[in-house]
């Protein structure tokens, strides 16, 4: 029998102590009854012999202490997950916000999940094709991996995450393969672009959504993505699907835990972040993987925007250190018109020579991928220099390189949020852009691959 406490101590901003307390739990879930009959659901963050801290998802606001009851219900945080999940929109606590009926759920999961134990993972190694050839060439994504988009303030990552899921795919597999999209914190306009989006392009119908809004409670913050990703889990490990993860925005998450912190009096780390905020993001960036035997995986795509555009701040820093590299956008290619502002140079992906080659991409991948980098990159460096020189100061070569880098950025990077390219309609392009190079400058790649891939017009 569930017992009703009526010992409330005290309230604070989002947090409940409740007193003369026995038998709780650590993330149990509570159901707090108000005065007016009102139910609201929290979550226990702490317990002290007979007392117990618990945070109140819709706030505290309208509580009276003598006359409200708590009760502890012996479960943590769960989430009901059915196929029929597929489809649907859903708010920050699994709720159908789209006028759908209930889910009958096949099955209740704990949202904190399981680690995955590191003996029964398996490599991730199966290109993901997104159609964007700046991440499909230059800093592959694998099925498995977590690559998180690195943003600034007002740079276009949602129109970039639109894109990501609606265009990707596993390449030469009949599997089902779904997305699971968390907003996190976002405003009532983002929310309104993703969901046009995904109903206009047809997205929805292979895609789960959660959608936590910002003047949703910053608690209702820190389920959302355990709720997408237990849906995520449950779709590929227990269905045998291939299913994309798209988080965004991850800095909304680790202000609200910030929040929650300094709710709680704890001492803060640097920034006044948590000093877990790195064990904390582990907690959700480790439940991407494939595992050994089961046919399904999570794929993970956090997105975040980098306060001040820093890559030092605490959640790009320490998202980078957990994370499988990471794509950056860059403010000076949005100025320039260039979609999406891909910065190729600084961007990585530690996995991308495990995707290509021969019966994954194709075999000119890996050396078309680092003769493109090292050429942008000595094209950067040519035009950097004719800005503090001159072009008289530039040999022909460098030159020639100068010309290389503005075409690839306006034909290879910027090629627009709705082109979708396969990956050989992406090497084809690159090889074109090669062809601009002597052929003595293409020292990267083998002569018997130039010779069968390098248009005739680039041959010297």
């Amino acid at each position: 029998m569930i017992k009703e406490y009526k010992t409330i101590g005290e309230v604070v901003g989002p947090l409940m102590a409740v007193e003369k307390v026995s038998g709780v739990k650590y993330e149990e879930l509570i159901e707090v009854r108000l005065q007016t009959g009102e139910l609201r659901k929290g979550q226990v963050l702490e317990v002290e012999e007979d007392k117990a801290l618990v945070q109140i998802f819709e706030g505290t606001s309208g509580i009276n202490l003598r006359d409200s009851a708590v009760r502890f219900l012996g479960h943590p945080l769960e989430l009901g997950v059915s196929e029929d999940m597929i489809g649907r929109v859903f708010d920050g606590l699994g709720r159908p916000k789209d006028n759908g009926p209930e889910i009958l759920p096949e099955k209740m999961l704990d949202i904190n999940g399981e680690a995955i134990n590191p003996m029964a993972r398996d490599y991730p190694d199966e290109f993901i094709q997104t159609g964007i050839s700046s991440i499909d060439h230059l800093n592959t994504l694998v099925r498995g991996q977590k690559l998180p988009i690195f943003s600034g303030s007002g740079l276009p990552h949602k129109e970039l995450a639109a894109q990501i899921a609606r265009q990707a795919t596993v390449l030469n597999k009949d599997d089902d393969f779904a997305v699971v999209f968390a907003g996190i914190g976002i405003t009532f306009e983002e929310a309104e672009y993703f969901m046009e989006d995904f109903r206009k392009t047809g997205a929805i119908d292979r895609s789960v959504v959660f959608m936590n809004l910002a003047n949703d409670p910053a608690i209702e913050r820190i389920a959302t993505p355990r709720m997408a990703l237990t849906a995520a889990e449950y779709l590929a490990y227990e269905k045998g699907m291939h299913v994309l993860v798209i988080m965004t925005d991850m800095t909304n998450y680790c202000e609200a835990l910030r929040e929650i912190s300094a709710a709680r009096r704890e001492v803060p780390g640097r920034r006044g972040y948590p000093g877990y905020l790195y064990t904390n993001l582990a907690t959700l960036y480790e439940r991407a993987g494939r595992i050994r035997g089961l046919k399904g995986s999570v794929t993970q795509i956090p997105i975040l925007t980098m306060p001040e555009d820093d890559k030092t701040h605490p959640i790009p820093d320490l998202t980078g250190y957990i994370t499988e590299g990471q794509i950056i956008l860059s403010r000076e290619l949005y100025k320039n018109g260039i979609q999406p502002p891909i910065d190729v140079l600084p961007s990585l992906s530690r996995l991308k020579d495990k995707g290509t080659g021969e019966d994954k991409t194709r075999k000119d991948h890996a050396a078309t991928m680092n003769q493109l980098f090292s050429a942008y990159a000595q094209g950067k460096q040519a035009k950097e220099l004719a800005v503090v020189l001159g072009d008289s100061a530039l040999s022909d070569v460098d030159k020639i390189y100068a010309k290389f880098t503005e075409r690839f950025e306006d034909e290879y990077v910027n090629q627009g949020y709705q082109t979708n390219r396969s990956i050989e309609e992406t090497l084809d392009l690159g090889w074109e852009l090669l062809s601009i190079l002597p052929r003595t400058e293409l020292k990267r790649i083998k002569d018997e691959m130039i010779d069968e891939f390098l248009p005739s017009k680039g041959v010297e």
